[in-house]
């Protein structure tokens, strides 16, 4: 089981105190909880984009970049890349440049967020949610399976026997090939997207109750059995959101989350959350993590056991965690949290993702 981390970059008024951080003072705590990350034997650390006053990251793949130069070991991802709203051949040679210098760490999430203010930034339009996203990752793929490219589509200009470099790291099991990802926050359809591609797939998971996502992580596996790609690949991993303490976790964490949940309140028109409702997210079977280190490893291996998930990420730091707290809790899931994840697994280390040979359908 793989243990990390994912942020936004938030900047939001500390609800608690009041203090204000800079873009680029977060940008530097972003670094160096990432370099914490790695120290402490965490697995993974995503990068997630926002185009708001509230969150210091627009760029995912710049932060990336200076991430790989900083560290070693530690895969690196986007969470996400709001590929609906991107040009492919431009995002794809952003990440493989990343994955050349981080050597093959460096792994590229695609999805269509979950705000759309990257649509009228950059030209999109709404009605085309569904297309955009499609029409954008066949062509991330075909990129993907090599050169000369030769493509043409509604939403970019067409490409005619195109090179699209540099290539990325030569990695065991994938070759000169990014590691690719699709991201979905539930969507039966894009579980069978996913699973007909041969790539990995990562569900956020935000609210309600995990369990819930197990038929459709068996609807994605039962598509990857059909995929036609000529490397598939099939993993399963999970965004949550949590929070990791001594002691105290949901009483200090309780209104960095709520502040939060209020903003979004405020601008899709629903009902602001309470302590209740938190709570019973934060109880087992909910959708936040939070506790200290045995019952958020305890909740970790109990959704394990219903997904068979490879790979579990934390949001942990929503409206402006402070710093030390973010160490923190860093620091507990990489030292004490994974031990006892993976002991009671009965693994020192998580599985890999399967390798093309390994999956049937290719």
């Amino acid at each position: 089981m793989e243990l990390g981390i994912y942020t936004f970059g938030d900047i939001h008024p500390d609800p608690v105190t009041g203090a204000r951080v800079s873009p680029a003072q977060r940008l530097a705590d972003v670094l160096e909880r990432i370099r914490l990350a790695e120290a402490v034997g965490l697995d993974h650390f995503g990068i997630g984009e926002h185009h708001r006053r509230d969150y210091s990251i627009s760029a995912p793949a710049t932060v990336l970049a200076a991430a790989a130069a900083q560290t070693e070991r530690i895969r690196l991802g986007s969470a996400v890349t709001v590929l609906s709203t991107e040009d492919p051949v431009r995002v794809y040679q952003q990440f493989a440049t990343i994955d050349l210098l981080s050597r093959g760490r460096v792994e590229l999430m695609a999805g269509r967020g979950s705000f759309i203010e990257s649509y009228p930034l950059f030209g999109a339009e709404l009605s085309d949610y569904d297309d955009l996203y499609d029409e954008k990752v066949q062509l991330l793929l075909q990129i993907d399976d090599g050169n000369p490219v030769t493509w043409s589509g509604r939403f970019r200009p067409p490409l005619q026997d195109a090179e699209i470099l540099p290539r990325p790291y030569d990695k065991p099991g994938l070759g000169e090939h990014l590691d690719i990802w699709v991201a979905t926050g539930g969507n039966p359809e894009s579980s069978i997207r996913a699973g007909l591609l041969g790539l990995p797939v990562n569900y956020a998971i935000i609210g309600g109750q995990p369990a819930r996502f197990a038929p459709l992580v068996d609807l994605y596996r039962r598509a990857a059995e059909q995929s036609n790609r000529p490397r598939p690949r099939t993993g399963v991993a999970v965004s949550t959101m949590g929070f990791v303490a001594d002691r105290g976790a949901a009483d200090f964490w309780f209104p960095y989350w709520l502040e939060s949940l209020r903003t979004i309140a405020r601008e899709r028109g629903f009902t602001p959350p309470d302590r209740r409702s938190f709570d019973a997210q934060a109880a087992p079977g909910g959708a936040y993590f939070v506790g200290n280190p045995e019952q958020v490893a305890e909740r970790i291996v109990a959704l394990h056991r219903v997904l068979g998930h490879q790979r579990q990420i934390f949001q942990t730091d929503l409206s402006s965690v402070p710093q030390r707290e973010s160490l923190r809790t860093i620091e507990l899931l990489g030292t004490e949290v994974a031990p006892l994840v993976r002991r009671e697994l009965g693994t020192d280390a998580a599985p890999a993702l399967d390798t093309p040979a390994e999956v049937s359908g290719g």
